[in-house]
């Protein structure tokens, strides 16, 4: 049984009245129960395109659906399906985190018990019940990030959009919100990242559009995408440390992370079994390997200058 689409778009252009041509008519497809990231550079038209399927921005030309509703025709339909997570902070800073919740969700008409109960679900899941009867001003910057994911799921939507979501957030907070999306994402909510850690959607999402000067130059899985990369970067994790000048080889390149760790650079078509082997040679045992999670950064800086002719 095929999907249903989460998000259909054909032809969407967006030209704004100073003769900027931010969106230039391009076609994007989501799948109920996607991760999907949409990723570009700044002014590559990602703000404009969640715009305009948010409502926030009118498109000029171009048909936009959300799970089939029209947004020219049936745009109410279509909102209740969609939840938006901007990167800007818009609540009510002197609001409890509570009231802003459940004001959000009478948007919606969720009754206000239903409301309340769905308020302190979403809290206690991001770690937030303790702040419930709290102003938002009080809150780090971290949990006001949490506090408007909380806010776009009060109406249970079906689509989640999150712009920049985790952008100032420390790492380890940045995993906690990972965990929780990857969750949620298993109970059937579609979700739409934009990110510019790249590590971030290498690790999260499932398929990628990457937009530069209003056209998709790339739309596929992230799998399929990270099999263009010519060479690889493993992390090998080791019992014993490691000198700097013990590790050398021809065709690979190394780097130390630590006298425990290093970093081994090499191409597709070599494999690692030399540098396993000249390890044990000289006493040593890899604990664990693990692919670098920076890999899409290559690719991603390589496409946008290959759809730039440099």
């Amino acid at each position: 049984m095929s999907k249903a689409l989460a998000l259909n778009i054909e032809g969407l252009t967006k030209v704004y009245k100073n003769g900027v041509e931010a969106v230039k008519g391009i076609d994007l497809q989501v799948y109920e129960g996607d991760f999907f990231a949409l990723l570009g550079p700044n002014g590559a038209g990602k703000s404009t395109t969640i715009g305009v399927i948010s409502s926030l921005v009118n498109k000029s030309q171009g048909k936009v659906e959300v799970f089939g509703h029209n947004i020219d025709t049936d745009l109410e339909a279509a909102k209740s399906q969609l939840g938006l997570v901007p990167q800007e902070f818009n609540f009510s800073q002197f609001e409890t985190l509570t009231q802003i919740l459940v004001n959000q969700a009478g948007y919606y008409g969720v009754p206000r018990k239903l409301a309340h109960q769905r308020a302190d679900k979403y809290l206690a899941q991001l770690g937030l019940l303790e702040k419930k009867d709290k102003q938002a001003r009080t809150l780090s910057g971290g949990m006001k990030r949490r506090l408007m994911i909380a806010r776009a799921l009060m109406h249970e939507p079906k689509l989640l959009i999150l712009d920049e979501p985790t952008a100032g957030v420390d790492i380890e907070l940045r995993r906690s919100m990972w965990d929780f999306l990857r969750q949620i994402n298993e109970q059937g909510v579609t979700i739409i990242l934009t990110t510019h850690y790249l590590e971030e959607a290498e690790l999260l999402c499932k398929n990628i559009a990457i937009i530069d000067s209003g056209i998709i130059v790339e739309n596929t899985t992230i799998k399929a995408l990270l099999a263009k990369l010519d060479k690889e970067t493993f992390i090998l994790d080791l019992k014993q440390p490691v000198q700097p000048v013990t590790v050398t080889l021809d065709g690979y390149k190394f780097t130390m992370a630590d006298d425990h760790t290093i970093e081994v650079e090499v191409a597709k078509s070599q494999g690692l079994n030399a540098v396993f082997t000249a390890l044990t040679e000289q006493g040593n045992t890899v604990l664990s390997m693990r692919n670098k999670a920076n890999r899409l950064e290559e690719l991603f800086v390589g496409l946008l200058e290959q759809g730039r002719g440099k």
